[in-house]
């Protein structure tokens, strides 16, 4: 669970933080409090967000602070007319977009491979370990197949995985309902093929 401690900031960010913190103070909200309580409430869904992106541990460590400087900063400006949930996967999208981006320009390193973001509810004393163990594989193949897709594909695939509705996605990526179902169909085949292939 997160706590005050596990979000580490840069120093140049700390200066920001702090700036931000008495911005808020003079505006009589309490920030601090509504942004423990987004990063509680929605650390779950950006881990899985970033895991969809980014495989190397360190690097998603870095993106989630990232992503938590900027749900900060952007916290002023949220107008309620989107969930919290949709307003913090927005920036979380924007952010690993860039990531990307960045990525697809500098040489591509071997995959860590890691969990699947969307993780299934089972009981285990119903699971054997062969089963277990399938099941892994199964879902690192996933995983790294999904980071192999084009990342206006990775967005809708790893949305859907953390089971937002198709209205939701397409506030978050800024687009409407009918092209986010033609990339999921898309990234759903792109998939396919690769796990098929493999």
């Amino acid at each position: 669970m997160l706590n005050s401690q596990s979000i580490k900031i840069s120093t140049s960010s700390g200066k920001l933080l702090k700036r931000a913190q008495v911005e808020a103070k003079d505006s009589g909200l309490d920030y601090q409090v509504i942004f423990t309580k987004w990063m509680t409430e929605h650390e779950k869904l950006l881990r899985h967000i970033i895991n969809g992106f980014e495989a190397k541990p360190a690097l998603q460590d870095e993106l989630f602070q990232d992503i938590a400087l900027n749900i900060w900063r952007a916290l002023p400006k949220f107008r309620q007319d989107a969930s919290v949930k949709t307003f913090v996967a927005r920036i979380a999208h924007n952010i690993l977009a860039t990531h990307v981006a960045k990525s697809v320009k500098s040489v591509k390193v071997a995959h860590d491979l890691s969990e699947l973001s969307h993780e299934a509810e089972q009981d285990d004393s119903q699971v054997t370990p062969y089963q277990e163990l399938n099941q892994q594989q199964r879902q690192q193949r996933l995983s790294v197949a999904i980071r192999q897709l084009k990342l206006e594909q990775q967005q809708v695939i790893t949305l859907a995985l953390e089971g937002m509705s198709y209205q939701e996605m397409a506030e978050v990526l800024d687009i409407t309902t009918n092209l986010v179902g033609v990339r999921l169909q898309r990234a759903k085949a792109a998939l396919m093929t690769m796990l098929e292939a493999a």
